[in-house]
Formats: structure tokens, C-alpha cells, sequence
């Protein structure tokens, strides 16, 4: 198995993130390309100290960006969790 540091990225803090958070318990957050939905859901638990319920998974594809003048670069693809918990809650600005 993968450390949970490596499987668990970042949280996505944004508006959808926040208001999905406040309405339906549930949490965003960029993870491991790799990483299975059991893998997530056991490294959020370790990791938060929160009863996961269910977890669902979106790859996200990268997007064309211009570079210079004429060239034309792309972003990375990412794949996003939507975590709900059944238990607890984690607040992000408590954290930092």
C-alpha cells in the first residue's frame, strides 16, 4: 500500500468544494492518479480521524494553456475525490 501522504494531495478549496461541504457533509480533494476508491477512503480515515461512508472519483482532464506568444502548452491530468462522511467533519481553516 501507498502512504497516505501520497495518495491524499491537497483538498480543493472552492466554491462547489465549500458549499458541498456545508450542504452534504461532503469533502473535495485532489489525489494520486493511481489511487483506488478503497485506498482513498482508508488513507482519509487515517488521516482525518473521520467514519467515511462513500467515496466517488472523477479523472479530470488537463487544459490547453498558451505558453508564449505562439505556442501552445497543456496541463496535467488529475483525478478528484468526493469524499462523504458518515461521521465527524473536517474544517480546513482551523488548520492552517
Amino acid at each position: 500500500m501507498k502512504a497516505i501522504y501520497d495518495i491524499i494531495k491537497s483538498p480543493c478549496l472552492t466554491e462547489k468544494g465549500n458549499f458541498l461541504q456545508e450542504a452534504q457533509n461532503k469533502v473535495v480533494f485532489k489525489v494520486d492518479g493511481q489511487a483506488n476508491k478503497i485506498e482513498i477512503k482508508k488513507a482519509v480515515e487515517k488521516l482525518f480521524n473521520v467514519k467515511v461512508s462513500k467515496v466517488t472519483t472523477a479523472n479530470m482532464t488537463g487544459k490547453q494553456k498558451r505558453v508564449g506568444a505562439k505556442s501552445i502548452g497543456r496541463t496535467s491530468d488529475w483525478k478528484k475525490a468526493y469524499i462523504t462522511l458518515a461521521e465527524g467533519k473536517i474544517n480546513f481553516l482551523d488548520e492552517l
